[in-house]
Protein backbone atom coordinates (compact mmCIF):
# COMPACT_ATOMS: atom_id res chain seq x y z
CA UNK A 1 0.00 0.00 0.00
CA UNK A 2 1.03 3.58 -0.59
CA UNK A 3 -0.19 6.46 1.52
CA UNK A 4 0.06 10.20 1.00
CA UNK A 5 0.02 12.53 3.99
CA UNK A 6 -0.39 16.28 3.50
CA UNK A 7 -0.20 19.08 6.07
CA UNK A 8 -2.44 22.00 5.05
CA UNK A 9 -2.38 25.54 6.47
CA UNK A 10 -4.48 28.40 5.04
CA UNK A 11 -5.38 26.18 2.05
CA UNK A 12 -1.70 25.71 1.18
CA UNK A 13 0.39 22.57 1.28
CA UNK A 14 3.06 23.05 3.96
CA UNK A 15 4.39 19.50 4.08
CA UNK A 16 3.78 16.12 2.53
CA UNK A 17 5.05 12.59 2.80
CA UNK A 18 4.51 9.35 0.90
CA UNK A 19 4.73 6.13 2.90
CA UNK A 20 4.91 2.69 1.32
CA UNK A 21 4.16 -0.59 3.07
CA UNK A 22 4.18 -3.82 1.09
CA UNK A 23 4.63 -6.13 4.07
CA UNK A 24 2.48 -9.24 4.31
CA UNK A 25 0.16 -7.77 6.93
CA UNK A 26 -3.46 -6.76 7.36
CA UNK A 27 -4.80 -3.51 5.88
CA UNK A 28 -5.43 -2.13 9.36
CA UNK A 29 -1.87 -2.82 10.50
CA UNK A 30 -0.50 -1.18 7.37
CA UNK A 31 -2.63 1.92 8.00
CA UNK A 32 -1.47 2.28 11.59
CA UNK A 33 2.12 1.59 10.63
CA UNK A 34 1.97 4.33 7.99
CA UNK A 35 0.48 6.77 10.51
CA UNK A 36 3.25 5.88 12.95
CA UNK A 37 5.93 6.55 10.33
CA UNK A 38 4.30 9.84 9.36
CA UNK A 39 4.28 10.92 13.01
CA UNK A 40 8.01 10.21 13.30
CA UNK A 41 8.81 12.12 10.11
CA UNK A 42 6.62 15.12 10.99
CA UNK A 43 7.48 14.96 14.72
CA UNK A 44 3.80 14.75 15.71
CA UNK A 45 1.87 12.90 18.34
CA UNK A 46 -0.32 10.15 16.93
CA UNK A 47 -3.74 11.49 15.89
CA UNK A 48 -6.88 10.20 17.54
CA UNK A 49 -9.21 8.43 15.12
CA UNK A 50 -12.59 10.05 15.71
CA UNK A 51 -15.84 8.59 14.37
CA UNK A 52 -15.80 10.87 11.34
CA UNK A 53 -12.21 9.83 10.50
CA UNK A 54 -13.11 6.15 10.63
CA UNK A 55 -16.28 6.67 8.59
CA UNK A 56 -14.54 8.81 5.93
CA UNK A 57 -11.66 6.36 5.62
CA UNK A 58 -13.96 3.35 5.27
CA UNK A 59 -15.96 5.11 2.55
CA UNK A 60 -13.18 6.55 0.46
CA UNK A 61 -9.71 5.65 1.79
CA UNK A 62 -9.28 9.31 2.71
CA UNK A 63 -9.57 11.30 5.93
CA UNK A 64 -8.62 14.62 7.50
CA UNK A 65 -7.24 14.91 10.98
CA UNK A 66 -8.09 18.34 12.39
CA UNK A 67 -6.84 20.01 15.56
CA UNK A 68 -9.31 18.04 17.70
CA UNK A 69 -7.57 14.81 16.64
CA UNK A 70 -4.27 15.85 18.19
CA UNK A 71 -3.41 16.15 21.88
CA UNK A 72 -0.56 18.58 21.20
CA UNK A 73 -0.84 21.92 19.43
CA UNK A 74 -0.25 21.69 15.68
CA UNK A 75 1.12 24.35 13.33
CA UNK A 76 -1.26 23.53 10.47
CA UNK A 77 -5.03 23.45 9.97
CA UNK A 78 -5.41 19.75 9.17
CA UNK A 79 -3.58 16.66 8.00
CA UNK A 80 -4.95 14.69 5.06
CA UNK A 81 -4.33 10.99 4.66
CA UNK A 82 -5.04 9.28 1.35
CA UNK A 83 -4.47 5.73 0.16
CA UNK A 84 -2.78 6.03 -3.23
CA UNK A 85 -2.41 2.33 -3.97
CA UNK A 86 -4.05 -0.71 -2.43
CA UNK A 87 -2.65 -4.23 -2.24
CA UNK A 88 -4.88 -6.69 -4.03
Amino acid sequence: MRFWFRKIRDNHLVGDLTVENYENDTRTHKIFSAVEEMCREFDLSSPIWLKNNISDFQKGSFTRFRKDSFIDDIDFDYLEMTVLEEDW
